[in-house]
């Protein structure tokens, strides 16, 4: 599988990533045996790259997907979790005492010390302008907890205004056959 440099991650990964949402239940049953399955064709197919949530299943897909790459240490697999959906979507609620509860808990689904990329799960506009917010999540990188933070956003002006600080590693959102802005204003 092709590799690619993740945003200002420096970290190479597969451009193809594993979504990992319906591992956590919300769209309906999924064993442990069979999240293995999944997890184990992906990488079978040259995925190096897990994209989950603290929200998904309330912290069981990062948990299926700690104890998955518990067992194979083996694996080089970077994993993006989301945080911020835990809460009411206010921007007072997107403090460095929230980030540290959210990503310690996080921490201890996925079973490592330091998490590879942290976003911010789509966030209110107005947190994009806060200072105190990115202070916030490059504490968390300076004491080793992260080692990267990024933001997933709904919007093409959150995409551009994101990018535009310097240490957000990562901008995910959606592009697809329905909502192509993305293509002509972010991605030049």
């Amino acid at each position: 599988m092709e590799q690619r440099i993740l945003g200002r991650t420096g970290r190479s990964v597969s451009v193809i990533s594993l979504g990992t949402w319906q591992l956590g239940g919300d769209w309906g049953s999924v064993s442990e045996v069979d999240a293995h399955a999944v997890l184990d064709a992906s990488v079978g197919a040259g995925v190096t790259m897990f994209d989950t949530a603290d929200v998904y299943g309330d912290g069981r897909s990062e948990q299926l997907i700690g104890g998955y790459l518990a067992g194979r240490p083996d694996l080089d697999i970077f994993v993006a979790t989301k945080i911020g959906r835990r809460g009411e979507q206010v921007p007072e609620n997107y403090t460095l005492t929230n980030f540290r509860h959210w990503v310690d808990r996080s921490r201890t689904n996925l079973r490592t010390d330091e998490l590879d990329l942290v976003q911010l799960h789509c966030p209110p506009t107005t947190v994009f302008a806060s200072d105190e917010v990115f202070d916030g999540l490059d504490t968390l990188v300076a004491e080793g907890a992260i080692a990267n933070y990024g933001v997933s956003v709904e919007t093409v002006d959150q995409a551009l205004t994101a990018i535009a600080r310097p240490r957000v590693a990562t901008v995910q959102l959606i592009l697809n056959a329905f909502r192509r802005k993305p293509l002509d204003a972010v991605l030049p």
